[in-house]
């Protein structure tokens, strides 16, 4: 099961950057950096790029060019980012996408997204009403990609039921905290 940590402010402290980075390394085995509200964000994602060891896999956020100038593995974009899905991928990038519905997830695939998430599976603050693990299991049969389970992911006994649900993993920002 893929572990997926999503960072972001409150988890990921630059002060303390490979302390943080060691921390998220014993539980997951994927990490991005997003910080919506940064000024200088190609600075900080190159300094996470030069301390994030120990990973699958470590992505930017958003910017698929960024990603590729500071030699990132991948990029994770936004259920609004479509069009840069083959952006990415010309430019040799592992791309993983955020999605909210059945035609969003058909609509990555058929773009050729290598993975994505699919949210909110479970009540989370400000992310609408939750899908359940019933509606991610629907969704992993429809599509042939990898499927991340997001949204509300704290406990164990959620994620173990991501996995009955056939998700091949789970990312969180609160889980990894």
């Amino acid at each position: 099961m893929i572990a997926y940590a999503i960072t972001d402010p409150s988890t990921l402290n630059f002060k303390h950057l490979e302390r943080d980075l060691t921390r998220f390394s014993t539980q997951a085995s994927m990490i991005v950096y997003r910080d919506k509200h940064i000024s200088d964000y190609a600075t900080k994602a190159k300094d996470f790029l030069t301390h994030a060891k120990g990973f699958d896999k470590v992505l930017l956020h958003s910017d698929y060019r960024l990603a590729h100038l500071l030699n990132a593995q991948g990029v994770h974009l936004k259920s609004i980012e479509f069009e840069n899905i083959v952006k990415a991928k010309a430019l040799g990038l592992f791309v993983v996408v955020s999605t909210h519905t059945f035609e969003e997830a058909k609509r990555a695939q058929d773009l050729g997204a290598d993975m994505l998430t699919f949210s909110p599976i479970f009540d989370t603050p400000n992310k609408g009403e939750a899908l359940g693990v019933e509606v991610l299991e629907k969704l992993v049969k429809s599509v042939s990609i990898p499927v991340i389970a997001l949204g509300g992911i704290l406990e164990h006994s959620q994620i173990l039921a991501c996995e009955k649900a056939g998700a091949k993993g789970f990312a969180s920002i609160r889980h990894f905290a």
